[in-house]
């Protein structure tokens, strides 16, 4: 089962979101004990799996608040109102694994969910060109040096943040502590210079330290 948390503008976009969701058989909806804002987290036992955010537009602050989820292991699907290709590039490099209009359907929603859960960026059809361009563009820039080099375990770890693992599914797989596993992916994150794991996933994979 898959463990969804929804976020809303409204109480009344909320209660819609979750309409569409409930009956899904591979999603079981969960809820908080604090805000997003606050950067704090669901009851351990309770951690979401992916976080499903509608905000009103492209508004860079909340947008901020979400990536709070998606630096903690959270896969994070945004649902808009209006953006550009461009801000929606920029908000997948920056975590957020997924942005989407507000508009879709439920069918459509919980496809994605299942897509950002097995480790999937997924973008809507009419912003695919841009995002790729965007996405070339980066490539052609120069690679910032490794400040140190990843040691076997951490190329290990890495690894396994490119296939969307969260850091309690890494611990399970690596039978280590999530504790151990936090304390590599902030060094990972160090050495590389990266700012988000997504980040540290593309750089990995710019200095040919790991292949996906």
């Amino acid at each position: 089962m898959i463990r969804v948390l929804i976020k809303a503008s409204s109480a009344v976009a909320k209660a819609g979101l979750e309409a569409l969701l409930r009956s899904h058989p591979s999603l079981v909806l969960i809820d908080e004990t604090s805000d997003i804002g606050a950067g704090e987290r669901t009851r351990s036992s309770e951690q979401p799996d992916v976080v499903v955010a509608e905000i009103e537009d492209s508004d860079e602050e909340v947008a901020q608040e979400v990536l709070n989820w998606a630096a903690s292991g959270s896969s994070v699907i945004l649902l808009i109102h209006h953006s550009t290709a461009e801000w929606i590039a920029g908000t997948l490099r920056e975590g957020v694994r997924a942005v989407l209009p507000s508009s879709i359907t439920g069918p459509e929603l919980a496809a994605s969910i299942e897509a950002v859960f097995a480790g999937l960026l997924v973008v809507h059809p009419s912003d695919i060109e841009v995002f790729v361009q965007s996405q070339n563009q980066a490539s052609d820039e120069v690679v910032p040096p490794i400040a140190e080099p990843l040691t076997a375990r951490e190329i290990e770890v890495l690894r396994l943040l490119a296939l969307g693992l969260a850091n309690k599914e890494i611990a399970a797989r690596l039978e280590v502590s999530e504790h151990t596993v936090k304390f590599h992916v902030a060094s990972i994150m160090g050495k590389l210079g990266a700012s988000s794991r997504t980040e540290a996933v593309t750089l990995g994979i710019r200095h040919s330290i790991i292949m996906v």
